[in-house]
């Protein structure tokens, strides 16, 4: 986002006018870190009357230069955003949507700003942060079983299309059209997917889920959880979808040996999703899906390389996503589906 001072008046004209305010004034309007597929800014907004009087801490969201694959537009991300605070899930209020990019440039929305820290690795390796780090774990385990609750058909959602008869093989059959139009040759992907569609689970629950939620997805004060964050690549899927997501190894950001997002041991996690779902987990199915994790997120780190080399956005992190995590996830694909790994995660125990 360039000259600042030049969309600052206009910014704060639609603020106004959103909460029915005399005026509004920026005190603050700066770049947040994180973000790899969209910009979030801070806003200090300075409401002169009205329902929203006085300073409001604000997070404008929009576009980056370039996206990948399979990501919501801001307006849609927006209607998911509400969808989940109707459904009673901790996520940062969604205010106001603007479509016109005449203003910024591209769409964007504001949501209300909530305090607290999402790096991840600082969120695994300082146990200041979050609390007891089984509360949290079980905490966690109750926001994803809200967001479950969402279930098509939703006339709010249909941009999201309609649910998959078949999660499994229909999510395989998608990260190979990915796979394919990267036009790299990546052999261990290639057998993970011929693995998964192989070994798909049948049936199942669909359900709204999240996609990302992760360890460095959510934020966290001194005192346990403030808010569910980045809901860009949230789709219709098996709900143990987004359980293999969050205990995948990958996310465990070197605590291996804490399967449920690198902070917990999974029992407290599971105990609380089930609890609060009425949803038994299936073992096997969940390991499934960490597989999966494994490939999706390859794919994504090979997109984002792509968005640097291809001149869409002049980023190191990006070039070196692509570059440095997808042979590390290859390895962990080729063990996760070694002759001796499957048959213990199909007997109850999930891969490591």
């Amino acid at each position: 986002m360039t000259g600042l001072e030049e969309i600052k008046q206009p910014l704060e004209a639609f603020l106004a006018e959103q909460a029915g305010a005399a005026s509004v004034r920026l005190a603050e309007f700066q770049p947040l870190s994180g973000g790899a597929i969209q910009e979030n800014w801070r806003l200090d907004a300075e409401f002169s009357d009205g329902p929203f009087a006085g300073t409001q801490d604000l997070v404008l969201r929009r576009d980056a230069p370039s996206g990948v694959a399979v990501s919501l537009t801001r307006p849609q991300e927006f209607a998911v955003l509400r969808a989940a605070w109707q459904a009673g899930v901790t996520v940062p209020e969604a205010l106001w949507l603007c479509e016109d990019d005449r203003l910024l440039g591209k769409p964007f929305y504001i949501m209300r700003r909530v305090p607290g820290t999402a790096a991840a690795r600082r969120i695994v390796k300082d146990t200041a942060f979050g609390g007891d780090r089984d509360v949290l774990a079980a905490r966690l385990g109750q926001e994803m079983a809200k967001i479950h609750t969402i279930v098509p058909p939703r006339t709010d959602l249909d941009f999201l299309g309609p649910p998959p008869g078949k999660p499994g093989p229909e999510t395989v059959i998608l990260y190979r059209k990915h796979l394919d139009a990267l036009g790299l040759a990546r052999p261990a992907l290639e057998w993970g997917l011929r693995w998964c569609e192989i070994h798909a689970p049948e049936g199942g629950d669909v359900v709204l889920t999240h996609q990302d939620f992760r360890t460095g997805n959510y934020l966290v004060g001194d005192s346990g959880l403030s808010a569910i964050l980045d809901w860009e690549f949230a789709a219709w899927n098996d709900p143990m979808s987004d359980l293999g997501w969050f205990c995948a190894k990958c996310w465990r950001f070197g605590r291996d040996d804490l399967e449920a997002g690198g902070i917990a041991p999974r029992a407290a996690f599971y105990r609380a999703y089930e609890q609060t779902s009425g949803r038994s987990i299936e073992p096997a199915r969940v390991a499934f899906w960490e597989l999966m994790a494994h490939i999706r997120w390859a794919i994504i780190a090979l997109q984002q390389g792509r968005r640097a080399l291809n001149g869409g956005e002049a980023s190191l992190d990006l070039a070196l996503t692509g570059r440095v995590y997808p042979p590390e996830l290859e390895h962990d694909i080729l063990h996760m589906t070694a002759p001796d790994r499957w048959p213990e995660a199909r007997g109850g125990r999930a891969h490591g």
